[in-house]
């Protein structure tokens, strides 16, 4: 082992929040030290976010492929290539990674590639990619963890290899009949994708809708859209058994309240939650202290049990999105340089990239009613929103939930296609603390997805019924 090192700054992570805290610091003259174990940048350019949507985005294609005699276009085969498919993921991939790099050159913070284990207050040994371990020391250390997926423990489930999100987007050939285990927002999005390339799809959710913590109506669109589009759904369901090897023939038995049923197929896609990657780093020999599920424990400004100890992104409990974990990199930033900058209240956004896309901020109906938060109602189908007729893209629709003794936004919920445009523009009036009569002033571009506020507006608020 090397000499034992000091420096300023010790982020473990590469991902979001820790890459811009190092680029950002490093740049304002902190020696900067970043310790990755695999993935430069984090999971979201490399296995997760940016690779998924330029899949999806690839099924999307083939799916207008499939439609264009309806838009007036003569094709002659719509056939997968998923070589061709993945060949341009990976290029998208491999120029991600080079930019990380550029930006850690320029910056001046120092990449070390290995795996860290702490072996005191501030201080990892760095078992190095290339052979070797260094010793280092941070004056403060902030950990961007992130998490994994999580394998049930289902009996034949683990010795049947199933995928995760990370095998699946690495397919080379189309799965003849794709499971999928769990309605999420990551196995929604990656079911319809494949079903689109021409899979058969099965997606077997154990709760009575999907995308769970959505309202009701909004699990009805997407099981609606699902079985439209030919895929199989099995709400309700929950998998007792698996037998055979993902890849080649899988066969799923479930039970729920339609009685027990098997499910046949040739590839197994898990999307059950994630865990976070803090199991056997010796963080308690950094006074680091974890919560009841495993999460490092922090305070509003993500501080840890341990002084000058900081966790952000997934690993520090933080909702599971990379604009959240950048947010996390703004919180730390903005203390470490004399703001006074909290987690509380923050107003975060929720987007799926099924097609059409469902985009939410603040409270939906399911999250006031939990919380005894009287409100009202602004409901509108998307089919009057005249962007939807051009793209020929009627379904969905958008409601905004409204206090009941105020004129506040209190959330806004749209499925439909381009949804995260009209989400943006309500999100960014949230935050400026307008009203839903003040944002009635707004004049919006027509005919763009945005300007369906305007008509959604002009409506009277109702109360909802239940």
């Amino acid at each position: 082992m090397s000499s034992h090192e000091n420096v300023d700054i010790l982020v473990v992570g590469s991902g979001e929040a820790g890459k811009y805290l190092a680029w950002t610091m490093a740049g304002e003259g902190h020696r900067v030290a970043v310790v990755e174990r695999a993935l430069i940048g984090g999971s979201c350019p490399n296995i997760a976010c940016l690779p998924s949507k330029n899949i999806i985005h690839s099924a999307k294609v083939r799916w207008f492929a499939t439609r264009a005699a309806e838009f007036g276009v003569e094709l002659e085969s719509a056939a997968t290539d998923m070589k061709a498919v993945q060949a341009r993921k990976r290029a998208m991939v491999d120029g991600l990674r080079q930019l990380h790099l550029d930006r850690y050159q320029a910056s001046g913070a120092e990449l070390i590639m290995g795996d860290a284990r702490f072996v005191g207050e501030k201080t990892v040994d760095v078992e190095l990619v290339g052979g070797g371990t260094r010793r280092i020391s941070g004056e403060r250390m902030f950990l961007n963890l992130g998490t994994r997926a999580i394998v049930p423990d289902v009996p034949g489930l683990m010795a049947a290899r199933p995928m995760t999100h990370v095998e699946l987007l690495d397919l080379d050939r189309l799965p003849e009949h794709l499971i999928v285990i769990g309605g999420g927002y990551v196995g929604l999005e990656l079911a319809q994708a494949m079903c689109r390339f021409g899979a058969r799809v099965t997606v077997i959710e154990h709760g009575s809708q999907l995308a769970g913590y959505e309202d009701p109506d909004v699990g009805a669109a997407i099981l609606e859209l699902f079985r439209d589009e030919g895929m199989t759904v099995h709400l309700g369901a929950e998998v007792r058994r698996v037998e055979g090897t993902s890849g080649d023939r899988v066969r799923v038995s479930t039970a729920g309240g339609d009685g027990e049923g098997i499910v046949e197929g040739t590839h197994l896609l898990v999307a059950a939650g994630r865990t976070p990657n803090t199991d056997d780093l010796g963080l308690e020999l950094a006074g680091v202290e974890l919560n009841e599920k495993g999460y490092i424990a922090v305070d509003e400004r993500l501080a840890t049990t341990a002084a000058n100890v900081w966790a952000m992104g997934d690993c520090a409990g933080s909702p599971q999105f990379t604009h959240a974990a950048f947010d996390d990199f703004r919180v730390v930033h903005d203390n470490l340089t004399g703001g006074d900058s909290t987690t509380r209240d923050r107003l975060l956004a929720y987007c799926m990239y099924t097609d059409p896309e469902l985009a939410r901020v603040g409270l939906n109906e399911t999250g006031a009613r939990r919380r005894g938060i009287p409100y009202r109602l602004l409901t509108m189908p998307m089919a009057a929103v005249l962007r939807t007729r051009t793209l020929s893209e009627p379904r969905g629709f958008m409601k905004m939930v409204i206090a009941a003794d105020s004129d506040d936004i209190l959330g806004f919920t749209v499925f439909g296609a381009e949804a995260s445009e009209p989400m943006a523009a309500v999100q960014t009036a949230m935050v400026a603390g307008l009203s839903y009569r003040d944002l009635r002033h707004a004049i919006f571009t027509h005919p763009t997805m945005a300007e369906g506020l305007t008509f959604l507006l002009r409506n009277r608020p109702t109360a909802p019924s239940h």
